[in-house]
């Protein structure tokens, strides 16, 4: 009887994963384990850490997500802020929890996650709680990260149900936003239209390469690799084009988002696929403290201003080249973002102390590169 039970218990945890009405798709559930575990140990800010994750749990974590910003702002249509909740914060501290085998925390908020942003056959980019609405359209690198997510919980657990959920999540995306080589920034489970245009930023590599298993997705995923590597800006300037457009078959001349751009380096060094002039004009701009958040596709300095996010994302970079000591570099410029007054509403996060702002981004994205 008790065994009978927990087979009955298995089926319903199952259904409550998958859901019942999910997109009728062929699932492939890739065999062994994967790759997206970092093994570099160069971090040691246990205190930093520490006192950031307290930020998080304390301060922007709620039932339903992660704040955008720690400071209440008023709604905008076009940018999620304030207190609107978003799947690409949902699946960073799922990664976290994962690595730092919170396993109850992370079928937790997982669940919590589906809850707020489930779409059945992806996950809404934005929540904004005020309103209980949740938007149309997706941001596929954002349902990539929670997929990669849920592969390294099944990996640390050995979880089979959960294994599959990845695979099914994946599947579901992919027959939406990947074919022939595109992937398109976005669906829209409204109109039922994938975006014309694709960011070179989601193309993650690593969980694409694990999850395209059959002979035809191997193709796929050298023909994803082509588009991006075809979107190289020149050794001058040895960044990629923001996006492809597949309508034109033109890659965009937009100003570079240092922070995507910084995505784009990371997925190809996550591969071996970065170029050593890239390697060494990033190496440059951190030592110099001049990695701006904004540059022209020629070069130039759009805004000089700075992200921790950015200098995160880089750090983690330098760690998948196995170079220690800039990896370290690049991680005392992002604790320098952290704030250190034990009177401030935003004490241990990576913020900007007068004005009371706390990004989600750049404060995942700076606890994920502590642990490299």
């Amino acid at each position: 009887m008790k065994k009978k039970l927990q087979t009955v218990a298995m089926i319903l945890i199952f259904f409550t994963l998958m859901g019942c009405s999910k997109q009728d798709v062929k699932v492939t559930i890739p065999s062994g384990k994967s790759d997206f575990v970092e093994k570099s140990d160069y971090g040691n800010y246990s205190t930093n850490e520490k006192k950031l994750k307290a930020f998080i749990e304390n301060k922007m974590l709620t039932k339903k997500g992660i704040y955008t910003n720690y400071r209440k702002q008023s709604y905008e249509k076009d940018v999620a802020r304030g207190h609107e909740l978003l799947s690409e914060s949902s699946g960073m501290w799922l990664q976290y929890l994962a690595y730092n085998h919170k396993y109850s925390d992370f079928r937790k908020f997982y669940r919590a996650t589906k809850k707020t942003f489930d779409q059945k056959t992806q996950f809404s980019y934005r929540y904004t709680p005020s309103t209980n609405k949740k938007f149309d359209v997706n941001a596929t690198l954002d349902d990539l990260r929670i997929i990669k997510a849920l592969q390294i919980y099944a990996d640390e657990t050995g979880n089979k149900t959960f294994k599959k959920e990845a695979a099914t999540r994946f599947a579901m995306l992919a027959k939406n936003t990947m074919s022939n080589g595109k992937i398109a920034s976005f669906y829209d489970v409204g109109t039922k239209k994938a975006s014309v245009e694709g960011s070179l930023a989601y193309y993650d590599f690593l969980t694409l390469k694990y999850f395209e298993t059959t002979t035809k997705q191997k193709k796929m995923y050298q023909k994803q690799l082509a588009v991006v590597k075809d979107g190289y800006l020149g050794d001058a300037f040895p960044l990629y084009s923001s996006s492809y457009n597949w309508q034109s078959k033109s890659y965009s001349d937009a100003d570079l988002n240092t922070s995507e751009a910084m995505e784009t380096l990371l997925h190809l060094a996550e591969i071996g696929k970065i170029k050593k002039v890239s390697l060494n004009w990033l190496e440059q701009q951190v030592k110099n403290n001049t990695l701006y958040n904004s540059y022209s596709v020629n070069g130039n300095v759009v805004s000089r201003s700075h992200s921790a996010g950015s200098y995160a994302i880089a750090a983690m970079i330098f760690a998948t080249q196995g170079d220690k000591k800039m990896y370290r570099q690049t991680m005392k410029l992002v604790w320098k973002y952290q704030v250190k007054d034990k009177k401030s509403d935003i004490y241990g996060g990576i913020g900007i102390k007068h004005q009371n702002e706390a990004y989600s981004f750049n404060n995942l994205t700076t606890l994920l590169a502590a642990r490299y």
